[in-house]
């Protein structure tokens, strides 16, 4: 016998149809995602030889050495171990440099003279002493101590609250982030027609176009009512829905998936496709119709409970006054005879005063055989310059605390810089902003009236006045605000050919609260109905729920 293991002859498979095996083994090995801009090592590599000093990290895992799922190069399989990172020293990604020592300032330590003034700001300290107004920031360790009390490095993360529950039981079918819905565009789309106009409306009073920081008028509280019906509990898109179109929807709804890009609270919205229709719908006691007030900004307002600066109540607050300023610049009563549409308002109730809203339904080709019809609306009336009527969207911005925001005063900059003012709160608001801009060019609104109303102290949220207002074009405004009407097009339709791709039944749309991004899940038949009967029906109008 001999001493030696026998030699055999091991087997190749030959692949006809490609490079690679025939044959995949069915591993269990874990996996690890992979994006565009990570640093991948190469498998092997006969065109640079097996010792190479210049890159030594070549074959390195962009996530970090200590990884298990690292490559390292010419390690032998009996080495191999997995890392307890628990005392390890390696920093984190973002905490490379941390400790490292600051040598910006470095150059003015133990300097005299000249060397100081770089340490203050303008009108620093001089040889003569300066003046009192002067910021002095320490040298070196007690200049970058005070530096970070002021912009704190690692702040944390905020988590905001999604608007509602997600279940175990939605299947989550699609994740449209931003970046992708940014790209798309559907152009030449034209104006709406108009196929039933129901309600009326008041004349504007321009006796409000000269009220200013020296002439500014108090907030009155209107007890008008305001129905905010959704779309499938509308009659006339019930009366329309067996006619025409096959897409119905409320010009807020259609504004919010429009401008989704642009938000940063979590919303939602409900679908139901029945055969070749769907229905977009908000969900009964749903803050939908809430404004939100400083969404976009930088530092936006904090949760407290209590606080009269929470989101809710700020939500709150700036809803009442954009319902109660666009019925106070109006001249209601017997000043002037309303100007009717052709027919009532079809949310009209014995004994009960409306708002002056007219209502327009309009019906836009999409193409692929997609009609959208919609129910916009108005706020006023006026007399153009050659007697021609011009209709109104009336809306109000509201200032809460100026320096809680970090942002321009308007008792001092509205009259002599609006454009300042108009600039923070198209930083502050921009969601906001959009989202009236679309719903004015969707009514065929001619001007876009925006009223600035602030409280009379900052601690007292029940009592506000009118600063200023201010007049636009809603196609001239979506421009300036770099609004794209395609691009807001685009993203309407590419939902609504994701849900003519499902089979029939109720859906949702949610804008995630902490991702730039929206998800579309399948929720069933019955998935909101023990909500719908603990409370009241959301059409009633929520600033009469406030007494005070």
């Amino acid at each position: 016998m001999s001493n030696y293991a026998p030699f055999i002859k091991p087997y190749v498979q030959y692949n006809e149809h490609g490079w690679g095996p025939c044959e995949i083994p069915d591993l269990d090995v874990p996996y690890q995602p992979f994006c565009k801009s990570d640093r991948l090592g190469k498998i092997c590599d006969w065109t640079v030889a097996a010792q190479e000093n210049k890159f030594p990290s070549k074959y390195a895992s962009t996530f970090g050495n200590n990884s298990q799922y690292a490559y390292f190069h010419e390690d032998d399989d009996a080495t191999f171990h997995l890392v307890d990172s628990t005392g390890s020293r390696s920093f984190k990604p973002y905490q490379r440099g941390r400790y490292r020592p600051n040598t910006r300032n470095n150059a003015t330590r133990g300097r005299t003279g000249r060397g100081n003034a770089l340490l203050g700001v303008a009108g620093g300290p001089s040889s003569g002493g300066g003046t009192g107004n002067s910021i002095k920031y320490g040298k070196g360790r007690d200049a970058r101590r005070n530096m970070g009390r002021r912009f704190p490095r690692n702040a944390p993360t905020r988590l905001r609250e999604s608007s509602v529950m997600v279940r175990s039981n939605w299947v989550s079918i699609e994740d449209l982030d931003f970046p992708r819905l940014l790209k798309l565009a559907l152009p030449n789309i034209k104006e709406g027609q108009d196929i039933i106009t129901c309600g009326s409306l008041d004349y504007y009073d321009k006796l409000y176009d000269r009220v200013n920081l020296r002439n500014e008028k108090p907030l009155l509280k209107m007890d008008r009512i305001v129905h905010t019906v959704t779309t499938t509990d509308d009659p006339i898109i019930r009366r329309l829905s067996k006619t025409m179109g096959n897409v119905f929807a409320t010009d807020e709804i259609l504004a919010t998936i429009m401008c989704c890009t642009r938000s940063n609270y979590s919303w939602d919205v409900v679908i139901e496709k029945l055969g070749s229709k769907v229905f977009l719908d908000k969900r009964d006691n749903a803050q939908f119709d809430l404004l939100t007030v400083n969404e976009t900004s930088h530092e936006p307002p904090i949760d407290k409970e209590g606080s009269i600066n929470s989101p809710h109540s700020l939500a709150m607050e700036a809803t009442l006054i954009n319902h109660n300023f666009s019925q106070q610049v109006l001249r209601f009563g017997d000043q002037e005879p309303r100007h009717k549409f052709e027919e009532r308002n079809p949310f009209e109730e014995p004994g009960v005063e409306l708002a002056s809203i007219g209502y327009r339904y309009r019906k836009w080709d999409l193409g692929n055989d997609i009609v959208l019809i919609a129910r916009c609306k108005h706020n006023g009336v006026i007399q153009g310059p050659n007697g021609e009527l011009q209709f109104l969207s009336i809306k109000a911005l509201n200032e809460w605390d100026s320096k809680a925001t970090n942002s321009v005063e308007w008792r001092q900059k509205l009259d002599s810089q609006r454009g300042a003012v108009l600039a923070s709160e198209l930083r502050n608001n921009a969601c906001k902003l959009a989202r009236w801009t679309v719903e004015a060019v969707l009514a065929g609104s001619d001007q876009l009236k925006l009223g600035y109303v602030s409280r009379v102290s900052p601690r007292d949220h029940l009592r506000h006045v009118i600063l200023g207002t201010q007049n636009f074009k809603p196609q001239e405004f979506a421009t300036q605000i770099n609004l794209n009407m395609d691009n807001a097009w685009g993203i309407l339709r590419c939902l609504i050919d994701i849900m003519m791709k499902q089979p029939d039944g109720k859906y949702l749309i949610m804008k995630d609260p902490n991702k730039p991004m929206v998800r579309l899940y399948d929720i069933p038949e019955n998935a909101f109905d023990s909500e719908s009967d603990e409370e009241d029906d959301s059409s009633e109008l929520f600033a009469n729920s406030v007494d005070n």
